[in-house]
């Protein structure tokens, strides 16, 4: 029986409640008058009243849980509380074991960039898109070179079509100062 108690002008008064948290009612903190009670065991024991079902859980030695808040009337369970909670928690510390994060790596090129500083964005950006990471290849114009936007967006068009292992999503954007694009990694067909 998991409830923490704190005093007021000589009363006793529960202090953790659960609100819009993640956090299950238990015992005590259940409001409501009538519950749809499912037992220890797992087997349904009809819609009661709260006291019918806080005698059901005290005489099993184990907390009552609403596991369905918005159920008409909510559902309640019998259970281990303490090992309902790790329960959970293994759960989704499993799920976020298995998640693949992508990352959006950056290269960042230059508008009159030499051929073998090209081919070196070319290979390391390669090894992105080899990893399974999603690129950003831009271009930062400086000065005059804004009048010559056309050339950036060639030379962005010239790198994306240097890597057959990826896949550009949509033309050059050109946002204030900066363009660019993309670069996705195409699906091994395998």
């Amino acid at each position: 029986m998991l409830q923490h108690y704190g005093l007021l002008f000589g009363g006793a008064f529960i202090i953790a409640t659960a609100g819009k948290s993640k956090e299950l009612e238990i015992n005590g903190q259940i409001r409501d008058r009538e519950v749809r009670l499912i037992g220890a065991d797992g087997e349904q024991k009809g819609v009661v009243s709260i006291q019918v079902a806080m005698r059901a859980a005290e005489e099993a030695g184990l907390d009552l849980v609403k596991i369905a808040p918005q159920a008409t009337p909510p559902v309640c369970k019998v259970l281990d509380y303490g090992k309902y909670r790790f329960e959970q928690q293994k759960k989704e510390k499993e799920a976020k074991k298995n998640q693949k994060v992508v990352e959006v790596k950056e290269t960042r090129l230059s508008l009159n960039i030499d051929t073998n500083d090209f081919n070196t964005k070319l290979n390391q950006t390669a090894k992105f898109l080899a990893a399974g990471h999603k690129v950003k290849a831009s271009i930062r114009f400086r000065g005059r070179e804004m009048a010559h936007s056309a050339l950036g967006a060639d030379v962005l068009k010239r790198f994306a079509e240097a890597l057959p292992q990826a896949s550009m999503d949509k033309p050059p954007v050109l946002e204030g100062r900066t363009m660019s694009i993309l670069l996705i990694p195409k699906p091994n067909k395998d």
